[in-house]
C-alpha cells in the first residue's frame, strides 16, 4: 500500500482547551446562599483561561432530566443522584464539572465524595436570615405562607458540611472574594 498523499487528521476545535483530569466540584447550601452566582462565575473564569467546563444548575437540571421529581427527601435523593451520576460522566472524559445544587442531606453528599474520585465540596454559607431576606425568587416567602412544602430550610432540614473542602462565607464576603477563593482552590486542587 503505497502513500495516499492525504493529510493526517487533525483533532477537533476542542481538544485545543487546556486539558486536566477531570473533577466535579460541588456547590451546596441553603436556597439563596450564592452557590449558583458563584458558580457561574467560576464557569465563565475557567472558560476564559481555556479549561474544559461545564455547569450544572440544579434549577436548571429539575426542568429537564429530574422533572419527575418531587421533593421527599427520597425525591430530593434521586435528583442529586441523577446529577451525581451525569457531573461523574463528565468528569471521566477531563472536564470540570461544576454543580450548584442545594443538596441538604449530608449522607448524600458523603455518598457522592465515594463514587467520584476527584471531588471537592464548596460550602456557600449564609446564615438562614440573610436567605430569606435576599429570597430572589420567592420562595422562602412562599414557604413562610404554608405554600411550598418540605423546603430546606423551613421545614426540612439542611446539614451543613462537617469538612468541606472550601467555606465560603457570603454573608461576609463579596462576591468576588468568594469566587477568588474558589479560583484558588481549584487552581491548587487541580490545575497545578
Amino acid at each position: 500500500m503505497g502513500d495516499t498523499g492525504t493529510e493526517p487528521l487533525t483533532p477537533p476545535a476542542v481538544e485545543h482547551a487546556k486539558l486536566v483530569s477531570g473533577a466535579v466540584v460541588w456547590f451546596t447550601g441553603l436556597s439563596g446562599a450564592g452557590k449558583s452566582t458563584v458558580a457561574k462565575i467560576v464557569y465563565q473564569e475557567l472558560k476564559k483561561h481555556g479549561y474544559r467546563t461545564e455547569l450544572l444548575d440544579a434549577d436548571a437540571v429539575r426542568k429537564s432530566l429530574t422533572r419527575d421529581l418531587g421533593f421527599s427527601r427520597s425525591e430530593r435523593e434521586e435528583n442529586i443522584r441523577r446529577i451525581g451520576f451525569v457531573a461523574e460522566l463528565l468528569s471521566r472524559h477531563g472536564v470540570i464539572v461544576l454543580v450548584a445544587a442545594i443538596t441538604p442531606y449530608r449522607s448524600m453528599r458523603e455518598e457522592l465524595r465515594s463514587q467520584i474520585p476527584r471531588f471537592i465540596e464548596i460550602f456557600i454559607d449564609a446564615p438562614l436570615e440573610v436567605c430569606e431576606r435576599r429570597d430572589p425568587k420567592g420562595l422562602y416567602r412562599k414557604a413562610r405562607a404554608g405554600q411550598l412544602a418540605q423546603f430546606t430550610g423551613i421545614d426540612d432540614p439542611y446539614e451543613s458540611p462537617l469538612r468541606p473542602d472550601l467555606h465560603c462565607f457570603t454573608d461576609k464576603e463579596t462576591v468576588d472574594e468568594s469566587v477568588a477563593k474558589t479560583m484558588t482552590h481549584i487552581a491548587e486542587a487541580l490545575l497545578t
